[in-house]
């Protein structure tokens, strides 16, 4: 039994060839992180077990992997980008990694919520050109943030922001307790929330949670963080609460379609901060999650 990284490079392989432990099975890092998914098929070959960061594997080219038994994906988030229901029917496991970043993006949550505060990076591009902007900032300590699910990245944002001085509301799906965490209905969280930072896994519950009635529900000026998944979040909505003014400023790591488009709205946005889904990228997040990964690997090949 073997397994391939199909859309590795080196930095991870270095990583796996590091965690490696005697006796594992072997594991091939493809280093192409920009492949096309109909490549997939030939780049595993007859390895049982497909290791994917952030390609599509649509149910089609799944048929097409004739050896494939399991495929561990590199995060939680495995909906977006295959369909595990349908490649059970075909006989394929669908494996996920949770907990393995929730620091490193609880912390890029926050990074993102001082800029969109802020306006740093805005000003920082326009003195590059030759224009002195000064912007006036919104003063954090003494706000409130609500943090729609409180999972492990959810309760890091909930510690931190509340060691900030600011006072943190909280809905989840299921009934929670935290210190320092006012866990409120929806509803409330929405209208009482400075900075709404959303951190629900994405599935058919979740899809579009926050709507345009909800976003309409915000508290005006309010800013958006979503450092979890585009597909939690009406673009089109937030897109015309931003260039109303209802929202002052998104923070944005996740998108619909990635990378983001060159022509895409987004883009063009002054009040819209974006990163390259890329929250999570520290070197002891990515340490967490191959040695996850390989723990996986070992598991499957152990039957």
């Amino acid at each position: 039994m073997r397994a391939v990284f199909v859309d590795g490079d080196p930095v991870s392989a270095d990583i796996f060839k590091r965690l490696a432990k005697s006796g594992d099975p072997p594991v091939h890092v493809h280093p192409d992180p920009d492949l096309s998914s109909n490549a997939i098929p030939d780049i595993l070959g007859d390895a049982s077990i497909a290791i994917i960061d952030h390609s599509y594997l649509p149910t089609e080219v799944a048929k097409r992997c004739k050896g494939l038994t399991d495929v561990v994906f590199l995060g939680t988030g495995a909906r977006s980008y295959m369909n595990p229901e349908e490649l059970a029917g075909l006989g394929i496991a669908v494996h996920i990694i949770k907990g393995y970043g929730d620091t490193a993006v609880a912390e890029s949550t926050i990074a993102l919520m001082w800029e969109a505060a802020r306006g740093i990076a805005r000003m920082d591009r326009e003195m590059r050109n030759g224009i002195w902007l000064r912007t006036e900032g919104m003063q954090l300590t003494g706000k409130t943030i609500g943090l729609i699910g409180v999972g492990g990245i959810g309760a890091e944002v909930a510690r931190m922001a509340g060691g900030t001085g600011m006072r943190v509301l909280a809905w989840n799906r299921t009934p929670k307790a935290q210190a320092g965490v006012s866990f409120v209905d929806i509803e409330t969280l929405l209208r009482e929330s400075d900075v709404v930072s959303m951190h629900l896994l994405l599935n058919d519950e979740t899809r579009g949670f926050l709507s345009r009635d909800r976003i309409a529900a915000m508290r005006p000026g309010a800013i958006l963080i979503n450092t979890a998944r585009a597909g939690l979040v009406d673009e089109e909505a937030m897109i015309d609460a931003l260039r109303s003014g209802h929202l002052r400023h998104a923070g944005l790591d996740v998108f619909m379609v990635e990378p983001l488009p060159d022509d895409h709205v987004l883009k063009t946005m002054p009040n819209v901060t974006l990163s390259a889904h890329s929250a999570f990228r520290t070197p002891e997040a990515s340490d967490n999650l191959i040695a996850a990964a390989l723990d996986h690997c070992r598991r499957i090949a152990g039957g």
